[in-house]
Parts: structure tokens; C-alpha cells; sequence
């Protein structure tokens, strides 16, 4: 009697061996561990640990994606606002919700595996949103001839609900998720935990970290440029 099933790795026999690893550990690592403790014959040690350089190569990708995300939201408000600079008054914001997810991650100890990226790229757009709110609306009162801190102040007060309702309302929405159970409970845990926190962090520290951004570049912008011109409140909105 024979093997029923024979692997083959680049024409050559391998041998597949399969586990996993520990709650709350790193794929990569564990892999790496693992073939730390088999002894293989030959140059076909190299190859035994491919599936590990993958999951290293995957997780460089990710940060690539990433990148790629807050530059199509930069690109897109530098076209919206006619400027370079005002546009990171809205991206500075995103390191808050990132702050967010690392902190729900770890006290969870969620796994950092591909649902918790895409949590990550979800706050990117989520946490722009929400400082969007304050800097168009900041933009469109220093327009009409308000000064840059009376902007800043009067769009953070009048967003102050409106950014509360929305981003409360979503993150009551993914509670379900955190709180995941039965099949595929723990994609939905790490994408639920991810959005979740990062929106806690986005929301909360935006309403007092956004305006300051605000002041901030439009100071700089204007000692660059000198003030704008200022024009009325009707050719701001104009009627239909």
C-alpha cells in the first residue's frame, strides 16, 4: 500500500504540515518558529518557509495600500479646496484614528490579519470625513471675512452635532461586529474592533484637534499668499 496523495513543491516532494498559531499571534512569526524546529535536508530548507515570506512580502503591500488611500484622499480635497496645503488640516487627522485602532487592537488582542486592514483603510476615509465637516465650513466663513481663529471656533461649534450623530450612530452600528459570535466570528470581531476604536479616537480628538490643524495651515497659507478675497455669504451658496 501506497501514500494516497503525494505534494510536490517546485517538482519536488514536500511534506505539508499544518497548525495554528497562538491567540492574539502573528501568522509570520509563528511560521518562522515552526521552521526554526524542522530539520530539512538541503537547499530545500530555503523553500520550506516560502508561505512565511509571503505573509512578511503581504504585510509590506499593506502599508503600500495604505499610503495609496491617504493619497487619493489628499488628491482629491487639493482639487476640491484649489490648494496644496489646506488639504492637511483633513489628513493630519488620520493619525488619531489610527491611534484608535493600534489602542483597540492591543487591548483586545485582536489579531492584526487582513479584516483588521481593511478597518484600517475604512478609518482613513471615516476620520477624513468627520474633519472634512469642520475645514469646509471653516474655509467658507473665513471666505466671507471672519478671521482665521473666529472661523476655526464657529465651524467646530456648528459641526459639533453633526459629527456626533453620524459617528455615533456608525459606531453603535458595528457594536454587532465587535461582539461577533458563531461562524467567521473572528473576521468580524477584528474588522468590527478596528473600525470601532478608530472611530472612538477620530471622533472625539477631531472636534479639538481639527480646528487647531485649521489654524494652523491657513496661517501658513496666508503668509505665503496673503489673505484671500473675501466675498459674500450669497456667492459662497449661491442660490439656485
Amino acid at each position: 500500500m501506497g501514500l494516497e496523495s503525494l505534494f510536490q513543491l517546485e517538482n519536488r516532494v514536500a511534506v505539508v504540515i499544518g497548525g495554528t498559531g497562538a491567540l492574539g499571534g502573528a501568522m509570520a512569526s509563528a511560521l518562522g518558529s515552526a521552521g526554526a524546529r524542522i530539520a530539512v535536508v538541503g537547499r530545500n530548507a530555503e523553500r520550506g518557509m516560502s508561505r512565511a515570506e509571503d505573509i512578511r512580502r503581504a504585510g509590506g503591500e499593506a502599508v503600500f495600500v495604505f499610503a495609496l488611500a491617504v493619497l487619493l484622499v489628499y488628491l482629491v480635497l487639493a482639487a476640491q479646496y484649489e490648494s496644496w496645503l489646506l488639504p492637511l488640516a483633513v489628513i493630519l487627522v488620520v493619525p488619531l484614528g489610527i491611534f484608535g485602532v493600534v489602542a483597540a487592537v492591543n487591548f483586545t488582542g485582536t489579531d492584526n490579519n487582513m479584516y483588521t486592514q481593511i478597518g484600517v483603510v475604512l478609518i482613513i476615509a471615516l476620520a477624513s470625513k468627520n474633519a472634512i465637516l469642520i475645514v469646509e465650513f471653516a474655509r467658507e466663513l473665513r471666505l466671507q471675512g471672519r478671521s482665521i481663529h473666529e472661523a476655526a471656533i464657529e465651524a467646530a461649534r456648528m459641526r459639533f452635532r453633526p459629527i456626533l450623530m453620524t459617528s455615533f450612530a456608525f459606531i453603535m452600528g458595528v457594536l454587532p461586529l465587535v461582539w461577533a459570535t458563531g461562524a467567521a466570528a473572528a473576521s468580524r470581531r477584528a474588522l468590527g474592533t478596528a473600525v470601532f476604536g478608530g472611530m472612538i479616537t477620530s471622533t472625539v480628538l477631531a472636534v479639538f484637534f481639527v480646528p487647531v490643524f485649521y489654524v494652523a495651515i491657513q496661517k501658513l497659507i496666508e503668509l505665503w499668499n496673503g489673505p484671500p478675497k473675501f466675498i459674500s455669504a450669497e456667492e459662497v451658496h449661491p442660490s439656485v
